[in-house]
């Protein structure tokens, strides 16, 4: 019931509640759900990602659903598709409990696979497609998969890595030449095969105990953690909720972030797929085409992260900012001085939500019922506490860890293969989610950033993402990354890597002063480097430990000696 936590009181929440319960009386689970809903605030009969797609493409047959560039797929045909490329597995030998790894870009045949993968009962770990070298390695040994389908383009890529694996893999290429192009090398089959399959569906029921797919974490900030989904325990069934809440099936969804993030399969793909709705999927994110898609498609809704908004924000005004069709997007991580500028900018209205992968299927939302910059209210029977260090509560206006009670008698959340990592993030009934927040007298939430970003400079506690966003107000700032260096004495200092705005200069000494007006003196950063790009996971993400290997290099700019690094003096 988490999801259902901040939707506003009123008509549209009722008949959310009532299709819901409807579906379940259809699905033959009511009963068992309802009774455990009302226990634990979970479900216990859940549902895949395949069997979803069957009972959609039953309900809407021949109606549109995927748009893809200059393809359109309606329910049906993407259900007989993820048929095929089911199949096509299964011919190879895949089956039950088998892991197949998916490293392609957004397209539907994503989705073919995902979907497929599960009408044989297998496991899918979706892959970061900016992964290279050992990264890449430690996922394709640790998730255990023995089917890897590829993009062509990360053939490189996956060849750099393949004689260090440690099992066979069966790889199939997904191919972007034109028919008619030399064959692939020995040993690898082709994705387009796989349409030439029976479009009829392998009769292959699933255990609900067993692993439906694994979506490592982002590994920013050290090895990623594989997060388990179980078939009877997806969280799938709950996200019809807010799918049923916010969205009309006359709406066009929008989501340009990658598939293998749970941010747009989950919150676009996915809760469009239950609505009955359009989903267009964009390859990737660009900044400058972004409101070109949204005119081009009459996009009613669409998703962003944190990193977008600003991004968006800083490409140069047109006239014709606010001409869209867009009712709302679903933030998370809004900066609070860009959320009002950005809605008047643009002519929408921003929601903010929380959760996470490996949140245990909690999840907080303001949709317009909560001050802007907060991500809302828990419902009122969640549990939660905000701790310190020590496990105590902190006080209202101090920033604490999250923390929720889970009463299952599952783990709500399984790192695949790490005992060690599950037991720190569930301990005595509590989910640690490992992100600071604060809480105002009213009760309204606040995301602080997340708790390994935290840094300790000079005794004091400072946070990353609130020096990053006080460095990106500076109209010259397009992206900041704010970390530590090892400093001279025994503590950090802070080290601040920027990218500026097409065509801007700045100096940094300048943005030092900027600065000091709205930071405490401890939490201005000494060292500054301003680069042209940063390293980013494809969820735009900078990917902060290759900064921290890069460190403090010739050419930074040291503050307290206002000198550039090698001695250059400031003039």
């Amino acid at each position: 019931m988490y999801l259902l936590a901040n939707l506003k009181i009123g008509s549209s929440m009722i008949k959310s509640l009532l299709t819901f319960f409807k579906d379940e009386i259809r699905r033959g689970t009511f009963r068992a759900n309802f009774s455990s809903l009302m226990k634990t605030q979970e479900i216990t009969e859940d549902m895949s990602w395949a069997e979803l797609s069957e009972e959609k493409a039953r309900q809407y047959g021949d109606r549109t659903f995927l748009i893809y560039e200059d393809r359109e797929f309606t329910f049906r045909q993407m259900d007989e598709n993820a048929n095929r490329v089911a199949n096509f597995l299964q011919s190879l030998g895949a089956g039950k409990a088998k892991g197949v790894a998916i490293i392609m870009a957004n397209c539907p045949e994503y989705l073919d696979v995902y979907i497929g993968s599960q009408k044989l009962g297998m496991y899918s770990i979706p892959i970061n497609t900016s992964l290279r070298g050992d990264s890449l390695l430690y996922i394709l040994n640790h998730s255990d998969a023995e089917f890897i389908v590829i993009d062509e383009e990360f053939l490189d890529a996956y060849n750099k890595i393949a004689d260090r694996l440690e099992r066979k893999k069966t790889v199939i290429v997904n191919r972007s030449v034109p028919p008619g192009a030399s064959g692939l090398p020995h040993g690898l089959l082709n994705l387009a095969d796989a349409y030439k399959q029976s479009p009829r569906k392998p009769n292959v029921p699933y255990d609900k105990n067993d692993v439906c797919f694994i979506l490592y974490t982002s590994g920013t900030t050290g090895l990623p953690k594989g997060v388990m989904y179980r078939y009877g325990k997806t969280t799938l069934k709950l996200l019809s909720i807010p799918a049923y809440a916010l969205y009309k099936r006359s709406d066009i969804l929008y989501t340009c972030l990658p598939l293998f993030h749970g941010n747009a399969l989950w919150l676009c793909v996915t809760q469009g797929m239950h609505r009955g709705c359009r989903v267009v999927l964009g390859r990737k994110f660009s900044a400058s085409r972004f409101w070109d898609d949204m005119r081009k498609y009459k996009i009613t809704a669409f998703n962003t992260i944190g990193a977008m908004i600003p991004i968006l924000m800083k490409q140069p005004p047109r006239d014709n900012d606010s001409v869209n069709s867009v009712r709302f997007t679903l933030s998370a991580a809004c900066p609070v001085d860009e959320w009002g500028k950005f809605e008047r900018r643009f002519g929408i209205k921003i929601y903010e939500a929380y959760g996470s992968v490996d949140g245990g299927g909690k999840s907080i939302m303001n949709l317009g019922n909560a001050p802007v910059g907060s991500i809302g209210k828990p419902a009122p029977n969640t549990v939660y506490r905000l701790v310190d260090n020590e496990g105590l509560d902190v006080p209202d206006g101090t920033p604490g860890q999250l923390i929720f009670e889970s009463k299952g008698k599952k783990k709500s959340v399984e790192y695949f293969k790490n005992e060690k990592a599950s037991n720190d993030k569930l301990r005595n009934g509590w989910i640690y989610t490992g992100d600071l927040v604060k809480r105002d007298k009213n009760g309204y939430l606040y995301f602080v950033g997340r708790n390994a970003e935290f840094m300790r400079i000079k005794g004091e506690n400072v946070s990353a993402y609130e020096v990053e966003h006080t460095i990106q107000k500076h109209p010259s700032v397009l992206e900041a990354a704010v970390y530590a260096v090892p400093s001279e004495l025994a503590e950090d200092e802070i080290m601040a890597s920027v990218s500026l705005v097409e065509g801007q200069t700045l100096k940094e000494a300048d943005l030092i002063a900027f600065l000091k007006d709205d930071l405490a003196k401890f939490a201005v950063p000494r060292f500054v480097r301003i680069v042209r790009e940063f390293p980013k996971t494809e969820t735009q993400r900078i990917i902060k430990k290759e900064l921290e290997k890069i460190g403090v290099v010739a050419g930074t700019y040291d503050a307290q000696k206002n000198q550039y690094v090698g001695n250059t003096k400031i003039a």
